[in-house]
């Protein structure tokens, strides 16, 4: 199946004394989805180096991998969730089925967003290897936690067992890797030891994959988002994402989560939203070196570990994505790209909100009736 790409040119906002260091790619690519498909409901960055290769769910539950510069694609596999009862939509998020897919693309998941359940898949045997059940308990406030990530030469997936829980198990046979005691405990039982009042929410690999984020939340609600490391929990303390040693909270928002946030880098993290309670955050972002504490957030523990706040600045708002040089907002009102260490925006693109981010090809990209818009991140397209 196959389509042709479109090269059009959209308005920006070209920054001013432009120079080489900061002249901006106004133009976007339109790739078709190849007709014959039911709705693509999600898509997925198959992130080998230098190549626009995408995993695309649709609405009958096929998946198709699309080569978006030869505009061809094929059937890979297909994945069914169990049904799901109606639940009222906390803050405007209502269930939905979101794509994953493993760095060397032999891996996918389907999960329900908001929801309980989700699916791993080999996709070159069709075997649906692992069934995600995350819970029930208050699974509407949070995206589905789940993460592909590389570990010892194998894929392995990090995802939600419980509200408080999260496991890593291996994504070909299944295998459970973080075997430990309970996590949870009922009225009139023994608190256990590693007991996390947190609910976990979306999780974010910094890009070499040595740490994790989980933007989850605490009861009043507040939004806490925190950080650890991979390798330790997972070579060295099975513990690590309820109490280990290299675990950070990075800050806390009252009713505030669920919104950008980016790795800038594996030491350096962007978090979207400025002040202490979601009444009052205004756009922008704040940035934290997770690799030193801070003082405390307001009105929180100073015993707990928190991330030192290096900078802040106004302005990006919705989704955020970086390619390690830039941080780049994604909303309503267009793609925004900024320069982390001044705060300077250096570039718009209205009516262009994309949703993914290919690292292996430098592309943010937009789903859109149909159409595959895609971005390059490169000064030099």
């Amino acid at each position: 199946m196959h389509s042709e790409e479109q090269h059009v040119d959209v308005r920006a906002d070209q920054p001013e004394n432009c120079d080489d260091s900061s002249c901006f790619n106004n133009s976007l690519v339109r790739t078709e989805i190849p007709g014959g498909e039911s709705t693509i409901v999600d898509i997925a960055p198959v992130n080998q180096e230098g190549q626009s290769i995408w995993l695309m769910l649709a609405e009958n539950s096929r998946l198709l991998r699309l080569d978006a510069h030869k505009g061809y694609s094929e059937v890979v596999g297909r994945m069914t969730l169990p049904p799901e009862p109606a639940r009222d939509p906390f803050d405007g998020h209502a269930l939905a089925r979101r794509l994953h897919v493993s760095n060397d693309g032999n891996f996918a998941a389907v999960v329900s967003n908001y929801g309980q359940f989700g699916q791993v898949i080999d996709l070159s045997s069709g075997k649906i290897t692992l069934q995600l059940d995350g819970g029930d308990y208050e699974s509407e406030t949070v995206p589905f936690s789940f993460r592909f990530a590389s570990w010892q030469g194998r894929v392995v997936v990090i995802h939600r067992t419980a509200w408080n829980r999260l496991d890593v198990s291996d994504a070909s046979s299944g295998q459970l890797l973080s075997e430990r005691g309970p996590t949870s405990y009922q009225n009139g039982d023994q608190r256990p030891e590693h007991y996390l009042d947190y609910f976990h929410g979306a999780l974010y690999m910094s890009p070499k994959g040595t740490r994790i984020l989980d933007d989850g939340w605490v009861w009043h609600p507040v939004g806490i988002p925190v950080v650890w490391s991979v390798d330790q929990w997972l070579s060295g303390n099975v513990w690590e994402s309820e109490d280990g040693d290299t675990k950070r909270d990075v800050c806390a928002r009252e009713w505030y989560w669920d919104h950008g946030i980016a790795w800038l880098d594996e030491d350096t993290v962007a978090i979207g939203g400025i002040g202490d309670h979601g009444y009052t955050v205004v756009d922008g972002a704040r940035i934290f070196d997770i690799t030193s504490t801070g003082p405390a957030s307001p009105e929180w523990r100073s015993d707990w570990k928190w991330a030192r706040e290096i900078a802040a600045f106004g302005g990006p708002a919705g989704r955020f994505f970086s390619d390690g040089e830039w941080l780049y907002s994604a909303s309503k009102s267009g793609m925004s790209r900024w320069n982390p260490k001044t705060g300077t925006k250096t570039g718009h693109i209205e009516q262009f909100n994309p949703t993914h981010h290919h690292l292996g090809a430098g592309e943010l990209a937009q789903l859109s009736d149909g159409v595959i818009v895609r971005w390059s991140t490169s000064r030099e397209s």
